[in-house]
Parts: C-alpha cells; sequence; structure tokens
C-alpha cells in the first residue's frame, strides 16, 4: 500500500536539502580560500624572492661602486676574445634601447600588435621548427651574447666579459650576476650547463640543435657565475653558437627529463630571463588563435621594454591581414609585391601607415625541394640530370616579373649573391627548354607511347605532387605557373596545399615528392643542418635525403676552418658542388615590402634590417603617450 507525501515530510526534506545545500557551498567556499591561500603564499615567496634579489643587487652596485677606478679606461686585451666589463660604459647590448628612451616623445604603454599566416604547432623551445615559434621565444628567452646590428659584433647579454683561448677550443664566460628568470629565480652557470645537456640528451626531440652543438666537448660551471665551453675541434662561429645559447632554467625544465615524452609532445613550456612571459609558462595551447606575451615586472636588464604586451593573432588569409590592419586591429602589414604599389597610394594606407622597401643584407630565400628517397627508395629526383633538367625547366625570371612584379632577385645557392661565400663567376640558370629535354632523354625519361607525358625505362609516369602552403596566394600563383612549364616538357605535376601543421609533420616523415618552403639566412650561412648528409636522419633538415662526400667534405673542412681568407675557398668550392648538382632549385630571395603603423616610432635600418624585423631584445620602438590606443 502507497504512502502518500505529507506536509510534515515536506518540511523535513526541505530542511535536510538546505542543511546539504549550506554543507557545499562551506565545501567550496573553503576551496576557494584554499585556492586563495595558496596564490597568496606564492606570491609572497616571489615577493620574498624579488626582495632578496634586490638587497642583492643593492649590496653588489655599492660593491663596484668601491672598486672602481674612475681613472681607469676600458679592460685590455684581445678585443676578439674579451669583452669589456660592467665597470665600463653602459652595457653595448642596451645601448640602442637607451638611446630611444632619450628621445623626447618616448614613453612607456600600449602594445605590439602582429599576425602569423600560419597557426603554430608548438611554443616549446628546441621542439619546435618554424620561425613563427622562434620569434616568440626570442623575447621570452636570452642568451650570453648578442649581436650588434651596427658592427655585426658581438656584445655582452646575459655574459659581462668573455676570453677566447689561443687555440680558438675554450671559451670562458663571466656572467653577470643580477639576472633573474621571470618568475624571480637566480640565473647562473647551472643554467647555461643544464641548457646544453638538456639539448643534447637524446631523449629529447631536438635533432636540429644538436646537429651544431654536437662541435662541443663539454660546458662546465667552475663557479657560480662562471661557464666554460670546451670544443671538440676548431669551428669557426664557436664563439656565435656558445654565445647564442639560449638559456633554460634548470628548475622549470630539468623535471621533464624524468618524463621526455611529455616535454617533446608539449605545446607550450616556455619560461625565460628575457623582458617579456607568457602568464602561465606552461599554459599556451594552439587553440588560443595566437599568443599573449606580457612584460616581464622583474626584468633585470638596464632598459625596461617599452610595450607592456606583445600580441601576435594568427591569420591565415592575406586579404584578411591586409583587412585587420586597414582597421588598426595589426600594426605590420607585409604587402604582396601586386598589392605594394597600388597600397602606396592608397589615401587610407598613407594616412594611417609608414611604408619601407628594402632588401634585407640576410635575406632568406625560397626554394622548391626535391625528396631523393621516398620509402626506402630512391625517387626520380635521385638523379642529379634530372633535377638540373627541373632547374632549367624553373623559369624564375618568370616568376620575378609574374608574381613578384620585380621584387625578387634569382637565388643562385643558399648563400647570398653579397656574401664572401659566394662565387661570383656563378649566374642563375636560365629557362631553357630544350636543355631540359636533353638531359632528361639522358636520364632515360622519354614519351614512349605517345601520351604526352615522359616516362622511364621501367614504363613509370614522369608525375609528382607539389607541396605547398594553402594560404600563400603568390605560392599558388607560383605553383600553377610551374605546372603549365612542366608540361611543355612533358612532366605532370599535381598542385597539393597543405595547412602548415600538416605540411610540418610530413616533412618531418619525409613523406612528400616536391614542397616548396624557405630558409632565412645569415651574415655567414652554415649549410650543415640542410645540406650535410648527416642530417637525412629522422627529424633532421636534409629531409630531401641529399648525399654528397664530396659536399659533406668540403662543409666539414669549412666548419673548422677558424680563418676567414682560407675558409671562403671552401665554401666557394661548396657553392660549386650545389650548383652543379641542384639538391634544390633555388628560387628567389624577396624584397621587404611593410607598411608599419605610424604609431610605431624608432624604425631604423641596421646591417641586420629594419630593426622592427629582428631579434634585438628589448625592442628598440616605443609609442608616444598621445598616440597610444591599448591598455593593460
Amino acid at each position: 500500500m502507497q504512502k502518500r507525501t505529507t506536509g510534515k515530510d515536506l518540511v523535513v526534506i526541505s530542511l535536510l536539502l538546505l542543511i546539504a545545500l549550506l554543507i557545499i557551498l562551506s565545501m567550496v567556499q573553503r576551496d576557494r580560500e584554499w585556492q586563495k591561500l595558496t596564490a597568496l603564499e606564492r606570491s609572497v615567496s616571489e615577493q620574498s624572492r624579488d626582495m632578496s634579489a634586490m638587497r642583492s643587487a643593492i649590496n653588489s652596485v655599492q660593491n663596484n661602486i668601491s672598486k672602481i677606478d674612475f681613472n681607469a679606461t676600458a679592460v685590455a686585451g684581445n678585443p676578439a676574445s674579451t669583452t669589456a666589463t660592467e665597470n665600463t660604459a653602459f652595457p653595448d647590448a642596451f645601448k640602442r634601447a637607451r638611446a630611444a628612451t632619450e628621445k623626447p616623445d618616448y614613453a612607456q604603454g600600449d602594445w605590439s600588435v602582429g599576425a602569423f599566416g600560419n597557426n603554430l604547432k608548438t611554443i616549446t623551445p628546441l621542439v619546435s621548427s618554424d620561425v613563427y615559434s622562434s620569434s616568440v621565444q626570442a623575447y621570452i628567452m636570452e642568451s650570453l651574447l648578442a649581436q650588434n646590428p651596427d658592427t655585426l659584433g658581438w656584445s655582452g647579454l646575459i655574459a659581462k666579459s668573455w676570453q677566447v683561448s689561443e687555440d680558438g677550443l675554450t671559451i670562458t664566460f663571466q656572467l653577470k650576476e643580477n639576472v633573474t628568470f621571470s618568475d624571480g629565480e637566480p640565473l647562473d652557470a647551472s643554467d647555461v650547463v643544464f641548457s646544453f645537456n638538456f639539448i643534447m640528451d637524446e631523449r629529447i626531440q631536438a635533432p636540429r640543435q644538436r646537429a651544431y652543438y654536437e662541435k662541443i666537448e663539454s660546458v662546465t660551471a667552475t663557479t657560480p657565475h662562471e661557464v666554460v665551453f670546451k670544443y671538440k675541434e676548431p669551428y669557426f662561429e664557436a664563439l656565435s653558437l656558445a654565445g647564442g645559447l639560449w638559456i633554460m632554467p634548470e628548475h622549470f625544465y630539468k623535471p621533464y627529463l624524468d618524463k621526455p615524452q611529455e616535454f617533446n609532445e608539449s605545446k607550450g613550456l616556455l619560461l625565460g630571463s628575457g623582458a617579456y612571459q607568457l602568464k602561465d609558462p606552461k599554459g599556451w595551447t594552439p587553440d588560443q588563435g595566437g599568443v599573449s606575451l606580457v612584460r616581464n615586472s622583474r626584468y633585470w636588464g638596464p632598459v625596461q621594454p617599452s610595450y607592456d604586451r606583445i600580441l601576435w593573432k594568427v591569420i591565415e588569409n592575406d586579404s584578411a591581414r591586409l583587412t585587420t590592419f586597414r582597421n588598426g586591429d595589426i600594426d605590420a602589414y607585409s604587402a604582396r609585391p601586386i598589392e605594394y604599389k597600388k597600397l602606396k597610394s592608397d589615401q587610407q594606407i598613407k594616412e594611417i601607415s609608414n611604408n619601407f622597401e628594402f632588401t634585407s643584407p640576410i635575406a632568406g630565400y625560397s626554394y622548391l625541394g626535391w625528396n631523393q628517397e621516398k620509402s626506402g627508395q630512391p625517387t626520380f629526383f635521385a638523379d642529379k640530370r634530372v633535377r638540373q633538367a627541373m632547374t632549367y625547366l624553373t623559369d624564375r625570371k618568370k616568376i620575378i616579373d609574374e608574381i613578384y612584379l620585380g621584387y625578387a632577385e634569382a637565388a643562385i645557392s643558399p648563400f647570398s649573391p653579397r656574401s664572401k661565400q659566394h662565387d661570383t663567376s656563378l649566374k642563375p640558370r636560365e629557362y631553357n627548354l630544350e636543355k631540359a629535354k636533353s638531359l632528361l632523354k639522358e636520364a632515360g625519361f622519354a614519351d614512349t607511347d605517345g601520351n604526352g607525358i615522359l616516362e622511364n625505362s621501367e614504363g613509370e609516369p614522369f608525375e609528382f605532387s607539389l607541396i605547398y602552403f594553402k594560404d600563400s596566394e603568390d605560392t599558388k600563383r607560383m605553383v600553377l605557373l610551374l605546372k603549365d612549364i612542366y608540361a611543355k616538357a612533358g612532366i605532370k605535376m599535381k598542385p597539393s596545399p597543405q595547412e602548415w601543421p600538416v605540411m610540418l609533420e610530413k616533412l618531418d616523415r619525409k613523406d612528400f615528392d616536391v614542397i616548396t618552403l624557405g630558409w632565412s639566412s645569415g651574415v655567414e650561412t652554415d649549410i650543415f643542418q640542410m645540406f650535410h648528409g648527416s642530417q637525412t636522419k629522422t627529424n633532421g633538415d636534409n629531409f630531401i635525403g641529399y648525399r654528397s662526400e664530396k659536399l659533406d667534405k668540403l662543409i666539414d673542412e669549412a666548419r673548422s676552418t677558424v680563418d676567414e681568407e682560407k675558409r671562403m675557398p671552401l665554401w666557394q668550392e661548396a657553392e660549386r658542388v650545389m650548383y652543379d648538382e641542384q639538391p634544390y632549385t633555388f628560387l628567389t630571395r624577396r624584397h621587404s615590402l611593410f607598411f608599419i603603423d605610424k604609431r610605431i616610432q624608432n624604425l631604423e635600418m641596421t646591417k641586420l634590417g629594419l630593426n622592427r624585423g629582428n631579434n634585438i631584445y628589448p625592442k628598440e620602438q616605443y609609442v608616444p603617450k598621445v598616440m597610444q590606443k591599448y591598455t593593460h
């Protein structure tokens, strides 16, 4: 027999529910209080470290002042091996930034807002491999030395002085004593040692970096603020290699030695000593639609950065980026040549921006990479005659004239035509259909069935897929142009547009026929990473499987030759080998065509290009107070 619920029962049930609700609310409140208490403890701990660091810094300054001989000159010694100490003039690495602060309209505040053309897969150091992630890391990570953009010499950043042994095999750095990471922990020699050892640990996915740092025999901390690099053999970039090592905080990254796979698969583990930081050094993910950095309030440098925040939005479409720039939502726009002339006379663009047109002294190059080995088997492109033919078929003059409207030059090799590495007797191969057909016939290709497509001796048609980034309009136009040109020679090329992360995965797996991409360049370019046979390993940057014993020997010899007069002929001979063998078809070096918001002040050309585009930190630009539009 069912029993009905009475009014009395309802009252009792209601009271019980109310009691349960109060208990839950109490638990939530206690949890919130615990979270607040934990955050407060962390904040107090960080403030305590900051106060301790401040006291140490004050004591250090007082001690240094008492030691200064104001009648002394700068430290003596070989300028190539020793830099000035902290007791001399204002640190060279910060002089340009300080000069900006002395301008009458200088002000701190506002944001720097840029755009990336591709979504980032990861910004974790070492495991990331694209230029966008490097741009982010360069605001956060710092090295022992920085390159002077005016002299191209080296200036102390984390290092206050250094000495190079006479045989060039030992470099000793003295570190500044007031440097801290953005979480307040001090940076010392043990962090430098850890950074090197972390890279060289085979469990860490850093084959690109290991390819360079394997030249170093050991890195040792002799005191908390002195570190010694010993090389196995002479290396022409020994100072820049050691001085350019990004210093990773041991206390932050060391736990991942116990779980290397978690590090290798991570998306946003990024902490350093630089002028900016992630709000959460472990919390960035690709689905955030960009990257936002905030000012490092503990930054140790003598000049603080001007911007409150550095922000990058991901805008993959060219026209969408231009619209965003027109609306004032990003600060710079890298114009396509087809747009540039039109935009220079666009009244709205003229009102909001200044334009910059220049050929960067360190301009990179684009290329077609012919994969010579796929699934363990040689491809058509393993034959150098085929690669030579493809270069003769690739009409670079037409690409420059029709796609880039003259705002580019033909690339001959990885070496800039203005570099001492370049052999001036080498000229770009011009389009030559008959020469290409002759080489292909020599390599065994002919149209045996009359269908207009070449076949090899086994009857396999000459066809391949060309992978390219799907949202680059200029690249798309170039690929379609090449498709028509190659067809005239009986070659079927299938355009294969791809998302950026997919392209990177295919590179790592060597799962492609041909790919078009680009490499950045430097004042002197070390080509070991891209063309040495040892770098055909998994995740190595010789992803086309190119091997040449002759080139390997020249690369090894050039890298171990410290004397520039003896080294340059070796690079020139290496260039002649690449010119003959065409591991890539080197396409173009493009001119820089920029529009930059008029708010941005102190834009200057240097020997490394426009200072906005270089990794010179802290940044030298600023926005006058009356022109600022962003707040915290």
